[in-house]
């Protein structure tokens, strides 16, 4: 069951929403839309539920145009961030709700209640009600009401972002097991890039109502197709500055530059976009084949095991991101150490090049 959507565009007066959107979701593996607060993640999946109606295009399921069903007829689960459960029913309840919608016989809803439950570890909660269950298990509660119903498509709105570090590392570890093997279309909606490589599957990078790539997970992480998608998939930011490149040679300015090889040695000699992740600008130098940085310091912090550095260079914010803990000083001048083979070049139109 593939759901695909054609040419679809979402406009509300003189405001588009979705931009002309066309992408094919296959089930049997996670299809993530990334990207910040604001960049269309829920509007589109409003589209593809059937919540809120396109302004051009068509949407299929299974090669049915459901364009004008309502949600109820697409068959659909959706799971939101916030933890949607009717508070004066029991969790088996609420797990059973939308099967009784359906007609279903009461025997046959109990078996799916009780499957669902036994997944997501509910059973000894079948007779509690919302109020008696911490945030986790609501939305446990919330995910097996979407696995019971076996629905054909199921929507997961940045389900976790609601809940603390240890749920959400628990929950997120689970979810692509929960929901393997049941042949529905899986969407799930996040802004934290490191969600969408730990859920792997495929992803949409999204970015002012409009998809700037899609594909494999890992694939586009390593191989971002514009500068906007690479900042898109990088958290912290992506870092990003211009460059010259004369001969074989890419300059930071006069001081800072480095010998070019592969595909971007062949580049026509002109100015460029350099873009490197935090994690390549590293405030120790790990082997001889970097480049020396000098930057201001503006704020640092420690997180677990990693430190990071926000420093200026050359007008522009950088970002250091490291394992271990590393002492800075606010204000100070601190050498970073750049790997240039871990470089994205983009033309002038943000294109990639190399």
């Amino acid at each position: 069951m593939a759901l695909e959507l054609k040419n679809i565009t979402k406009r509300v007066g003189a405001v588009t929403h979705i931009k002309e959107t066309s992408l094919r979701l296959e089930p049997g593996h996670f299809n993530v839309l990334l990207g910040e607060t604001g960049a269309g993640k829920t509007s589109l999946i409003k589209l593809m539920a059937g919540l809120d109606s396109v302004s051009d295009g068509q949407i299929f399921m299974d090669g049915l145009d459901v364009t004008r069903l309502s949600p109820q007829k697409r068959n659909i689960a959706l799971v939101h961030q916030f933890f949607v459960n009717y508070p004066h029913w029991t969790v088996y309840d609420n797990i059973a709700s939308p099967l009784r919608v359906a007609g279903m016989a009461k025997s046959e809803i109990q078996g799916r209640v009780e499957q669902a439950a036994d997944i997501l570890q509910l059973r000894p909660m079948l007779n509690r009600r919302p109020h008696e269950l911490s945030g986790g298990q609501q939305q446990r509660t919330a995910l097996a009401r979407a696995i019971a119903k076996d629905s054909k498509a199921i929507f997961l709105d940045e389900p976790l972002a609601n809940l603390d570090y240890k749920l959400r590392e628990e929950l997120r570890d689970q979810l692509p097991e929960l929901f393997a093997g049941r042949g529905s279309v899986v969407v799930y909606a996040t802004s934290e890039p490191e969600e969408a490589l730990l859920l792997g599957g495929w992803t949409a990078l999204m970015h002012d109502g409009r998809v700037t790539q899609f594909g494999p997970t890992a694939r586009i992480f390593r191989n971002p197709v514009d500068l906007l998608s690479a900042r898109v998939f990088s958290n912290p930011p992506i870092n990003a500055a211009e460059i010259e490149k004369r001969g074989n040679v890419a300059y930071l300015d006069d001081q800072i530059n480095w010998q070019l090889t592969g595909p971007a040695a062949e580049l026509a000699d002109g100015r460029y976009t350099v873009a490197v992740r935090p994690d390549y600008v590293t405030p120790t130098r790990p082997d001889e084949n970097v480049v020396a940085l000098s930057g201001q310091v503006q704020v640092t912090e420690i997180s677990g095991s990693s430190s990071s550095a926000q420093f200026i260079l050359n007008g522009n914010n950088w970002v250091s991101l490291a394992h271990g803990v590393h002492p800075y000083t606010i204000g100070e001048d601190h050498v970073f150490y750049l790997d240039p083979s871990k470089c994205f070049y983009f033309a002038p139109d943000g294109q990639r090049v190399a």
